[in-house]
Order: structure tokens, then sequence, then C-alpha cells
């Protein structure tokens, strides 16, 4: 089933301590967020690729698109002070029925198997989102005291891409900026109108570039997906 993706990439390099956007930071010899959409640039189910970044760095987006054959591109819209903001500039480019993803631009280790579950997932609950099982022992601890232990086995470490059929997201989207809501991700947009969203098992891989230790750990995954796609 085919899918669009929607990707805000209007942040900046503060956690990171670059000083300018951190996607444009490289991994191997590409900028980070290149890296991402060549996975959905690659994928025959995408139908399309909707960005939205800082007015300012348009062009050079722009040239760097044209560099590295990015061709699935379909918008550029202005991204907002806030991450929602710029997926709402997204929805507003989309007109289309059918499912959407919204996926995080310096994620660049997606797997095409978890986004096309994703999207059938999607498309029977109206909305999926990606995670993966915690790990390490989780204690609820407000004010730094520790109140209990929370049961591990039913915590997910949420990711991207999130899928939703698109008049799910649009409406979401639209409540919550109705009710001046500021959510952390779009599915929470979802559940506060009490909607399903359904959980899809990802990859401790699909990491988010935030930090510099990320970016040592980025390419070491990168030397891994370039040495499976030799073989």
């Amino acid at each position: 089933m085919n899918y669009t993706v929607m990707i805000p990439a209007a942040g900046s390099g503060k956690r990171m301590g670059a000083g300018y956007n951190k996607l444009f930071l490289k991994l191997g010899a590409q900028p980070i967020f290149i890296h991402t959409l060549k996975v959905f640039e690659d994928d025959p189910a995408c139908e399309g690729i909707i960005l939205a970044v800082k007015q300012e760095e348009r062009p050079e987006i722009e040239a760097i698109l044209t560099r590295f054959g990015i061709s699935k591109v379909r918008a550029i819209v202005e991204g907002g002070t806030e991450r929602q903001y710029s997926v709402a500039a997204c929805i507003r480019a989309h007109t289309e029925a059918g499912i959407v993803l919204v996926h995080d631009a310096a994620r660049p280790f997606i797997r095409r198997a978890v986004i096309a579950e994703l999207v059938s997932q999607a498309n029977i609950h109206g909305a999926a989102i990606a995670g993966v099982k915690a790990k390490d022992t989780m204690k609820l601890a407000p004010n730094g005291l520790v109140e209990k232990t929370i049961d591990r086995e039913q915590l997910w470490i949420v990711q991207t891409p999130q899928a939703f059929q698109y008049d799910v997201l649009k409406k979401a989207a639209e409540e919550a900026e109705k009710d001046h809501f500021l959510g952390t991700d779009e599915a929470m947009l979802v559940e506060r109108m009490g909607l399903p969203v359904r959980m899809v098992e990802g990859t401790y891989e699909n990491v988010k570039m935030t930090t510099q230790e990320d970016l040592v750990f980025g390419e070491i995954l990168l030397s891994r997906v370039q040495e499976e796609e030799k073989e």
C-alpha cells in the first residue's frame, strides 16, 4: 500500500552543539537528512515527500536535494518554532486521502519492513506508531524520590515513523490547534481524541541523531548497513 511521508526538518543543533541545523552534519559522505530521505526515495510504496524547513535554509536544502538526486519531494513548506507547527504545515500542503507518515529527519536507520507494517496497521486501525520495548528497569521518581518500579513489559520507547489515515491526522491536528494544545508527538494528538493507536515493533538501531555520541553510533550503524547492501 502506498503512502506519503511528512518530514519536519526545521530544527536546530542545540543538543548536538553544532551551532546550526544538525541535519547538515554528515554521516559518512552525506548529510544526515539525505540518508533519511533516501530510505523513502528508494521505497516504491512512497508516493511523495513533504518537507518542512526553515525559510532561510530552503535554498541550501534544495541544492542538496538536487546534488544527491532526491526527486520525490512534492512540496517544501515553512516550518514552525515547534515540531507540531511544522507537521501542521505539511498536513495543509497535502490534501489527498490515504496513509501519511510523519518521520524525524534525524532518524536515518528506519527499516523498510517496519514502514510497511506501519502503513498496513494504520490502514486497519487509523493510527500506528513505531517503538521498541524498554530494556532497562524503570522507576517512577517525581522530585528525585522513587515511588515505585514500573513493569517495563508494558512500556515502549516511541520512535518514528508514525503512520495515520490522513483524515485522522488532519482532524487531530486541527483539534489541537483549536484547543491550543501542544503535544510531544502526533500520536498524542490522536490519543486525546479517544482514538486507538497501534504499536508496531521497530528496531533499536532506529536512533535519532541528537548528540555527538549518537553520531559516533550512527557511523557504526552506517558501516553495517553498507556491508549488508554489498551482500
